[in-house]
């Protein structure tokens, strides 16, 4: 999943409290102007609104984390190429009890299956980012 909580009275925004999030879950401190935007709401399963926030973290080998062991048990990242390959994309189907449930997007062959609602963030982020090739 990506970094992400609560916000806290003393957030100003859902981008206030995505950065906040990230510097305390990741250790990263990044500045509103690396903020490239907020993608729509989406429910996750207790039906809390999520404000998903995207932003440019510059180079990976430029970044140095210090995840938060209270809080992340392992960081791993996804190349853009990879997840634009068709083999690394699918979707899983959940069952209701009624009977047919609905359909997620899935990232697969990576270092972990990516799934849920942060497959549904991954997804929303790779239609704006290479429009034609997702």
């Amino acid at each position: 999943s990506f970094p992400g909580g609560r916000r806290d009275p003393a957030d100003g925004d859902a981008v206030a409290t995505a950065l906040r999030e990230t510097r305390e879950e990741l250790g990263l401190a990044l500045g509103a102007p690396s903020v490239w935007g907020q993608l729509r709401l989406l429910p996750d399963r207790q039906g809390q609104m999520v404000a998903p926030v995207v932003a440019n973290l510059g180079p990976l080998e430029d970044l140095t984390l210090t995840p938060n062991p209270d809080e992340v048990e392992e960081v791993f990242t996804l190349p853009l190429d990879h997840l634009l390959r068709e083999e690394n994309q699918g979707y899983t189907h959940f069952r209701t009890a009624g009977g047919y449930g609905y359909t997620l997007p899935v990232f697969l062959n990576g270092p972990h299956k990516v799934w849920g609602l942060t497959a549904i963030v991954t997804e929303l982020t790779l239609e704006l980012l290479a429009p034609g090739r997702y």
